[in-house]
């Protein structure tokens, strides 16, 4: 079946939000009197949220004591405070995204960050004006590895998610791509969790730069393909 959509991962697939998360967690850590995470686990931790970032830099006893959802939330206001500082697109996606919309390719978002912080986010960088649908955590009961959030993409796109492409830095965004039927591409350039391959995602293709995915697509999007 021919392909015709795109559907993108945010954090660790499009944008490097790695500092701001950072700094988010950061924030509430060091407070605690605790050392900052170095950038070494920000960069394998990031993709897995506020959650696992909280839990990499503070004891379990003092996450008990303080509670972690009081810390979340402490988190999460500094980062929507602060959500573009050091926040920025990958090589290469403002080229792929002008590729896209050049061969009016739809495209579209569907992340597991909340809606609260994935819109302003998006309206503060022009490059994501033409963005054809956007999914956050909190769209539908479901997100991912669900694989509601990507089949609701798809309908909003007028697209059959089996012509979709689904383009995302962590197991989950795969398992949920394989579930809707999509192609699955892993970036391998994002945060990928320690531990982790993203050979063993099963994904139908494993990339490790934007450059190379946009080569990947033009060759998928070629006429007669």
């Amino acid at each position: 079946m021919q392909l015709k959509a795109v559907l993108f991962d945010l954090d660790g697939t499009l944008l490097d939000t790695a500092g701001d998360m950072g700094a988010a967690a950061n924030h509430v850590i060091t407070g605690l009197g605790l050392a900052a995470l170095p950038d070494k686990v920000l960069a394998c931790t990031t993709s897995d949220g506020a959650y696992a970032l909280l839990r990499a830099g503070i004891p379990p006893a003092l996450l008990e004591q303080h509670g972690l959802e009081r810390l979340r939330g402490r988190m999460l206001e500094f980062y929507g405070e602060n959500l573009c500082r050091h926040t920025r697109p990958y090589d290469g996606v403002a080229e792929l995204l002008g590729w896209l919309d050049q061969g009016r390719i739809p495209w579209g978002i569907v992340t597991n960050k909340p809606a609260a912080l994935t819109e302003p986010l998006l309206a503060g960088l022009p490059l994501f004006a033409s963005c054809g649908v956007t999914v956050s955590a909190d769209t539908l009961p479901q997100k991912k590895p669900h694989p509601a959030p990507l089949l609701h993409a798809a309908e909003r796109l007028a697209v059959a998610a089996t012509q979709c492409i689904y383009v995302g830095d962590h197991r989950r965004d795969i398992e949920a791509g394989r579930a809707a039927g999509m192609v699955t591409i892993a970036a391998g350039w994002g945060y990928i969790s320690a531990g982790e391959h993203p050979g063993d995602w099963q994904a139908d293709a494993v990339l490790d730069s934007v450059p190379a995915l946009w080569h990947w697509l033009r060759d998928a999007f070629s006429p007669g393909c």
